[in-house]
């Protein structure tokens, strides 16, 4: 029997032995990072140093990384009080606090008039379709690319971006909202002065390590070029999909996407059943976003890029990593497209 193969990063990713390295470490620190005795400074070495980490991965240098605990609470700290426009390809973690609604073309491309008024990804989670950084954003969330893409904060210009750990190989339930200084911010948590006073709590400092070990080590693959052997492989497993499937669309195809992501347009094969389907097969797939996969509904980023009910419900997302072989992914496309033509022969 075939191992599994593991085909959904954007929805987490496996964790990185750095990270992991990082985080056994940090459990032997018995300090809170707020004490001041000996103990405590450990701790609060790690956290800064974490910190340093993720600001230097993420081209911060000069600006604020609040440790949050994920990307979701970073949208809400973020967005909290202001009244931002956002598009509906949004993560729902961001769109959830949109004011007005931003327009989109069929490739899933934002049209934005006002940056200052404005919250924008970086990445599409579902498609992969990567946005024209635009100078002076008040938001990006730059979940889905850091890491995967070249990416820097002071490249962007804008006031505060959303990361998250394990998007890249970090432990999940740490986040972290980066900010250019002397914005200002409503704290959502208080009573405490931690995070500079913008989010009251102990600071999880096994997850901050873990973060900080993944932020460095996932810029030494961008470096060594991992993510264009991953873009290689998903553009061999396109390629040999839509030659046997004819009809098939992908999802943003011809707009600038993340090199691991391919979303892929079955009209009238739901895409839950596609998930269960290859899941049976040996494949860790999704029909979309992970934070909403758990509900049967068509796909609101695939509505808004202009695709039609039916169309929406029957997409299926396959997101590759560093780990991927070349082997799994061609298993997958051919039982994909097994399963595929026994659904039409049975649909006919």
């Amino acid at each position: 029997m075939k191992p599994r193969a593991y085909l959904d990063y954007n929805a987490t990713t496996p964790l990185r032995d750095a990270a992991r390295a990082a985080m056994v470490a940090a459990m032997d620190v018995a300090g809170n990072p707020s004490s001041v005795h000996a103990e405590g400074r450990a701790a609060k070495a790690l956290v800064e140093k974490a910190r340093a980490q993720v600001a230097t991965a993420f081209g911060a240098d000069g600006a604020d990384v609040i440790f949050v605990s994920s990307a979701t609470e970073a949208a809400a700290l973020a967005m909290a009080g202001r009244s931002l426009a956002a598009s509906e390809v949004e993560h729902d973690a961001v769109f959830s606090h949109a004011g007005a609604v931003l327009a989109t073309d069929g490739q899933g491309r934002i049209t934005v008039d006002d940056p200052a008024a404005s919250a924008v990804q970086l990445a599409n989670s579902e498609t992969g379709v990567i946005q024209d950084l635009l100078q002076g954003l008040a938001v990006c969330d730059a979940t889905q690319g850091f890491g995967k893409i070249p990416v820097a904060f002071n490249w962007i210009g804008c006031q505060m971006a959303l990361i998250s750990a394990h998007k890249l190989g970090g432990p999940k339930g740490i986040g972290a909202l980066v900010v250019k200084r002397g914005t200002d911010i409503a704290a959502q948590l208080t009573g405490g002065g931690q995070e500079m006073g913008r989010r009251a709590g102990t600071e999880n400092v096994i997850g901050i390590a873990g973060f900080g070990a993944a932020a460095e080590d996932a810029m030494r693959d961008l470096d060594a070029g991992v993510w264009d052997r991953v873009r290689a492989l998903r553009d061999a497993f396109e390629a040999r999909v839509m030659d046997e499937a004819d009809d098939l669309v992908i999802a943003g195809k011809d707009a600038k996407r993340l090199p691991n992501t391919s979303n892929l347009i079955s009209a009238g094969w739901k895409g839950e059943t596609q998930v269960m389907q290859m899941d049976l097969h040996g494949f860790a797939v999704s029909a979309g976003s992970a934070c909403s996969s758990g509900k049967v509904r068509e796909s609101r980023v695939l509505k808004a890029m202009g695709f039609d009910g039916p169309q929406a419900a029957g997409a299926l997302r396959v997101s590759l990593g560093p780990e991927t072989s070349e082997d799994e992914i061609m298993r997958f496309a051919d039982v994909w497209l097994a399963q595929r033509k026994k659904h039409r022969a049975r649909a006919a």
